[in-house]
């Protein structure tokens, strides 16, 4: 049986992650990653899901969020899975992007489901993998393309 101490840090380690990138604080972000990190956006790129460092996970962030004047995804309903030193914590998210003044519309809004899976070392809980699923998105999806890959 877990204790609520490990599902709260659980729970508050994916919270922060997507804090850090909201506020673009890249620096920040590597204390919450595992060595390797599994990504998986295939439910609204398709493809396959990829592992990659740190470093390569928050430099394609910065590049694909960076151009934005503003981000901010919000997860609710957590439930966190505590088994030893692993963790799955699912919730439910809502992400909204602002690019003023876009034709088409300022706004992309994006709500679905996350699943992050977390190894516990000494530094604590680290983000080993993220499967988002998108079930559902309003407005101008254009706005995500940053300006020098169009």
């Amino acid at each position: 049986m877990s204790s609520a101490e490990d599902r709260l840090d659980a729970i508050e380690t994916c919270t922060r992650m997507l804090w850090l990138v909201d506020l673009r604080q890249w620096d920040a972000l590597p204390a919450l990653l595992a060595e390797k990190v599994t990504l998986d956006y295939t439910s609204l790129f398709g493809g396959q899901p990829s592992t990659s460092t740190p470093d390569r996970i928050i430099a394609d962030w910065r590049a694909g969020l960076g151009h934005l004047e503003a981000t901010q995804h919000m997860i609710g309903n957590q439930i966190a899975e505590v088994r030893g030193d692993e963790a799955v914590v699912t919730a439910h998210f809502q992400a909204t992007h602002l690019l003023p003044d876009a034709h088409g519309g300022p706004t992309w809004t994006l709500g679905g489901r996350y699943r992050f899976d977390l190894a516990r070392g000494a530094a604590g809980w680290r983000i080993a993998g993220v499967v988002m699923t998108a079930l559902w998105a309003d407005g101008n999806q254009q706005i995500m393309t940053p300006p020098d890959s169009q």
